[in-house]
């Protein structure tokens, strides 16, 4: 196994911590057929419902207001079968993070969306809110207003949200959690305050995935554990252990920091070359694909092999022509046993119905190893 890159010595507060096993699910799902009460709660410490959204007064509104109030009276109703399960509100994401930097700029706006994050909250039952701003200063999608001062005002909206939220637990008795998911690479620690952060939340969201896809030249690694060793460097190789030590070196608390792992792979087609069994080769053409469909299609197909790349961690399946980087049992013990050996705050995936059951039940299983 490569040797994780060092990293300042600083002390891990918690332990029981790396237990966490938190599960996006998409609420628009409902509408593909999927019923949350197909949801094994038993497996899950946390599920966070993607996405509320900013509208134009900073406060959040439903995302999916055909589909929401169904989906958040079955998580009222699951969280009867594991009391203990929290369930959180997330806001933003990729599609609706245009309006952050509004909410974020003044004093009086960070009140206003505070506020109505704790009152969307209260109302329809959940246990905190996660902010998947996406993402501030530069990137994300290309309607997104940016603004330099996107970095401190991140932290001050937190603070905000986070004195809301004391406020309304010292009311009710109740605790109530405030998370964020944040991204992998040097340019979201540069423009984001990780060190304050970490004083703020109860923990944070690793986007440990999607470090390539089709936007790339070459087939690779959709969340490899550690950069493998390539003949060539035409793109980024990047890791979960790099990003790791981006965080730790930033200043966040070991503890506070969930691994996100993928339910769902990349597939490339029309692959130019079986050198490297089609690894790190040129192709044209591919899409994002559900762990469920990769085990429906794919893994019962005998035209595909498939390989592990002992560097890297995760798998790939190979005909000849498609190239499929994806998670599996595998990948994930060997990421479960990375967070424990860290002293890390748990794994986070997206999201809950892209899986068949088997990715789930691996990470609840090496979680319980």
């Amino acid at each position: 196994m490569p040797t994780p890159t060092p990293v300042p010595a600083a002390p891990v507060r918690v332990a029981s911590s790396t237990s966490r096993i938190v599960g996006y699910f998409a609420g628009w799902k409902i509408a593909e057929g999927f019923d949350p009460y197909q949801i094994d709660v038993s497996k899950l410490t946390h599920i966070n419902y993607a996405f509320a959204k900013i509208d134009s007064s900073n406060k959040i509104i439903m995302g999916y207001p055909k589909y929401d109030p169904q989906n958040f009276a079955a998580l009222r109703q699951l969280k009867k079968q594991k009391p203990e399960l929290k369930t959180l509100i997330a806001v933003g994401g990729w599609d609706w993070s245009e309006r952050y930097s509004d909410a974020a700029l003044t004093e009086e706006s960070r009140k206003t969306f505070a506020e109505s994050c704790v009152a969307f909250m209260v109302e329809h039952g959940f246990d905190g809110v996660d902010l998947d701003w996406e993402y501030p200063v530069q990137g994300g999608a290309s309607d997104n207003v940016r603004r330099p001062e996107d970095r401190e005002n991140f932290t001050l909206l937190m603070k905000t949200l986070r004195k809301k939220l004391d406020e309304r637990s010292a009311a009710d008795g109740k605790p109530y959690l405030l998370t964020f998911a944040g991204g992998c690479y040097t340019t979201y620690i540069k423009n984001t305050e990780l060190d304050e952060l970490g004083e703020i939340v109860d923990f944070a969201n690793l986007m440990t995935y999607d470090m390539h896809g089709t936007w790339d030249v070459r087939t690779d690694f959709n969340a490899p554990l550690y950069p493998p060793d390539r003949s060539t460097v035409e793109q980024l190789n990047w890791s979960v252990d790099k990003t790791v030590n981006l965080w730790l070196n930033a200043g966040m608390p070991a503890e506070k920091i969930v691994v996100g792992i993928p339910f769902y792979g990349m597939k490339y087609t029309n692959v130019s070359s079986s050198d490297q069994n089609g690894w790190y080769q040129t192709y044209n053409g591919g899409w994002a694909i559900s762990y469920k469909d990769i085990a429906e299609k794919y893994l019962t197909n005998p035209t595909y092999k498939r390989y592990f790349h002992p560097q890297a961690k995760v798998p790939w399946l190979f005909d000849g022509s498609t190239f499929i980087s994806y998670d599996d049992p595998e990948s994930i013990d060997w990421k479960v046993n990375y967070i424990q050996d860290r002293g890390l705050g748990g794994a986070m995936f997206w999201q809950i119905t892209q899986d068949n059951g088997t990715l789930l039940d691996a990470l609840e299983g090496a979680m319980d190893d």
